[in-house]
């Protein structure tokens, strides 16, 4: 009879994962552009510094925190970021799967293109 090799490799959600789990838990960000389909609401969240650990983000500003969570994956061949705040008013903008363009320990370049009106959102976070 034939037996399935449990050892065998799924291609399919997995490959090319990036290390952006380990890399965005490094030290505090800030968003240094935030980029609304042509529309720059960077200073929106000017002030707010962003801490990642263990699937939770903390935006933190004069002493007011924003939770909400994050995770990666691949979908269609790409790395991705996914961002969730739930509903809180100004963060809800930011809940989306973001395609990774750059990632280093000092910076996070992300974009998502909108299916709707074909609008294109880039959102950069920076090392403090």
């Amino acid at each position: 009879s034939c037996k399935r090799d449990d050892n065998s490799v799924d291609d399919s959600s997995n490959t090319n994962t990036s290390n952006i789990s380990s890399t965005i838990q490094q030290g505090n960000w800030r968003i240094s552009l935030y980029n609304d389909s042509g529309d720059d609401h960077t200073s929106h969240f000017s002030g707010y510094s962003f801490s990642f650990s263990n699937g939770s983000i903390t935006a933190t500003k004069n002493g007011t925190t924003i939770t909400g969570s994050y995770s990666s994956g691949t979908d269609d061949s790409q790395n991705k970021l996914y961002l969730n705040f739930g509903g809180t008013a100004l963060f809800s903008e930011l809940n989306d799967d973001w395609h990774i363009l750059e990632e280093s320990a000092s910076i996070i370049r992300l974009e998502d293109v909108s299916g709707g009106n074909g609008g294109t959102d880039l959102l950069t976070f920076e090392n403090n």
